[in-house]
């Protein structure tokens, strides 16, 4: 392996601990019982509006949770990258797949809750980046 692959999936590798410890911070609010907001920026910036309104899960899975195992499995698809010869495929198409979901759940916070959560931007902007770091890793990799 070249060291600029190397460098390419030691960041995604950081990339995806971040993305797991925000994801992480969202499910345990998500959970939370709390009355006051543990990121209230005004009336457009609410994560716990965000994170508790009927979009926060899908057929009973929080959001949260599908973020922390996303992660995990990007996380373990880099960790494990030289050992297995279709790894950089499988990330990009997972960071893909995650990218796609966050657009979504965007989409979701601007058009129709009108309210946006500053960890599921950041989360947005980590799945981003891993997105864009597996298709470089794909652009250059040489079996």
């Amino acid at each position: 392996m070249t060291p600029a692959r190397r460098r390419v999936l030691t960041v995604i590798v950081l990339l995806s601990v971040v993305g797991i410890g925000v994801s992480s911070v969202s499910l345990y609010h998500h959970y939370g019982t709390s009355e006051s907001s543990y990121c209230d920026f005004g009336a457009n910036f609410n994560c716990d509006m965000v994170n508790r309104s009927v979009y926060s899960e899908v057929g009973g899975v929080p959001v949260a949770l599908i973020g922390v195992l996303g992660y995990c499995g990007l996380l373990s698809l880099a960790v494990f990258y030289w050992r297995k010869g279709d790894a950089p495929v499988l990330l990009l198409m997972g960071s893909l797949a995650g990218l796609a979901f966050a657009l979504y759940l965007t989409y979701v916070e601007g058009f129709v809750l009108a309210v946006w959560c500053v960890l599921c931007l950041s989360s947005l902007g980590l799945i981003s980046a891993i997105t864009v770091l597996s298709g470089w890793l794909n652009a250059h990799f040489d079996n």
